[in-house]
């Protein structure tokens, strides 16, 4: 993986530079020599985002319902509130 960088006027000068080296690595795009935006390939992208599930997504997956699942019960008690 090669890491580019280029500040954002050699980014609006050479836009298709910018997105060729996309297909190797990300590109770091500078504002004042800080990082400002990140350019990756769309299958990248894909990669780094499309491994994640919500919650519903993976309690519904088939076979979760063999699983036994047991919550541990906390060991001491809540203090009651002192509404004095």
């Amino acid at each position: 993986m090669t890491i580019t960088t280029l500040s954002s006027r050699e980014f609006q000068q050479n836009a298709n530079r910018a997105q060729k080296a996309a297909r190797t690595g990300p590109v770091f795009i500078t504002n004042r020599g800080q990082p400002a935006h990140v350019l990756l390939s769309y299958q990248e992208y894909q990669r780094i985002t499309g491994k994640r599930r919500n919650i519903v997504a993976a309690l519904s997956m088939p076979g979760l319902e063999d699983i036994e699942f047991d919550i541990p019960r906390p060991r001491g008690l809540p203090r009651p509130a002192d509404l004095s």
